[in-house]
């Protein structure tokens, strides 16, 4: 079975696909200057567009999780995924707090099929 790598760089893949698994690494805002709820949104819009491109969508994530700079800030992070994620097909999810590069409040990994 072959491996595919969406969007190689130096050191990891935007996602690696193993027949139809798909493994996403930890996906970060690009603007670091917003709050959480708006850091989670643009995390989940790069998420949609890294799934698209391996021929997936959010509602075949099976599995996510969430690593937070500040747990209280997951209400902020729940506002921007419950408006995201399709109620119909929630995946599996952990929300962990941890120490992330200065300015990032926010990392999510997904774990999706492409079935």
């Amino acid at each position: 079975m072959t491996i595919d790598r969406i969007q190689p760089g130096a050191w990891n893949s935007k996602a690696v696909i193993h027949g139809d698994t798909i493994y996403m690494s930890g996906i970060v805002a690009d603007d670091k200057t917003v709050g959480m709820k708006n850091q989670t949104e643009q995390v989940l819009a790069k998420i949609d567009a890294v799934l698209a491109e391996a021929g997936s969508d959010k509602t075949k994530i099976v599995s996510s999780v969430v690593y937070m700079s500040d747990m209280d800030l997951k209400d902020e992070m729940n506002e921007a995924w419950m408006a995201w994620m399709d109620p119909a097909c929630p995946p599996a999810r952990a929300g962990v707090g941890v120490t992330l590069t200065p300015g990032t409040l926010v990392e999510i990994m997904c774990i999706a099929v492409r079935a």
